[in-house]
């Protein structure tokens, strides 16, 4: 909410604006939390200026939903074996009339952004108009996130329309396919195991299964 006449200051707003100055106006905040501390809500201008003014490192891991930033955990070993022979498997096999992009920031709206692991889009969108709306979908590799990426990250994905998240457990090899967005969260969950094939609607050519991809 604005600050009103009179209140000092939220501390954290004071170090962000004397780095950056008084560009974006007076101090957001969240009402207070159920334990009645007062929370900061950040919007994605600001958070790329931050980023821009060198006050946050470009490589910090976090997202932003809803004003919260919230921090992602380093990525494993699993983690990456399984994106990157992910992506070299399907960047092999993809037709013209779509794109793949690894770990974009995925905007959603003024005070919401994720970092998806792999997007795939309309070929005739560019990287700067990528959106939910022109999105085909979102895949997530999770290896110690699983909750946090099918639940409240999923239900912000539908929330905004994606049409399909993917959310990968690279410790089971189970697949969770989420479709038919609402603003409750997504309709439809299946799972699909190792050994049954894993290929988008749009793009059949890119079916594999798990259990064969081979790995970089």
């Amino acid at each position: 909410m604005d600050k009103q006449p009179g209140q000092p200051r939220n501390p954290t707003c004071q170090v962000y604006l004397a780095e950056i100055g008084d560009r974006f106006g007076q101090c957001r905040e969240h009402p207070r939390a159920v334990d009645d501390m007062p929370r900061r809500r950040w919007t994605v201008a600001e958070i790329e200026a931050m980023v821009q003014a060198g006050v946050i490192d470009e490589d910090e891991r976090f997202e932003l939903i809803d004003g919260d930033v919230v921090p992602r955990s380093p990525k494993g070993s699993r983690h990456e074996t399984y994106k990157g022979s992910l992506l070299d498997y399907w960047l092999r096999r993809r037709s013209d009339a779509y794109r793949i992009i690894p770990e974009t920031t995925f905007r959603l709206d003024e005070s919401s952004f994720l970092e998806p692991d792999i997007v795939f889009y309309d070929a005739k969108v560019k990287v700067p108009q990528l959106a939910p709306s022109n999105t085909l979908l979102a895949v997530e590799i999770s290896d110690s996130t699983l909750a946090y990426d099918s639940g409240r990250k999923a239900k912000l994905y539908a929330r905004y329309g994606v049409p399909s998240l993917w959310v990968i457990d690279v410790n089971t090899f189970v697949t969770h396919v989420f479709e038919k967005p609402s603003t409750d969260g997504f309709v439809t969950h299946r799972t699909i195991t190792a050994d049954e094939v894993l290929a988008p609607g749009f793009a059949p050519e890119l079916a594999v299964k798990l259990s064969e991809l081979p790995l970089i």
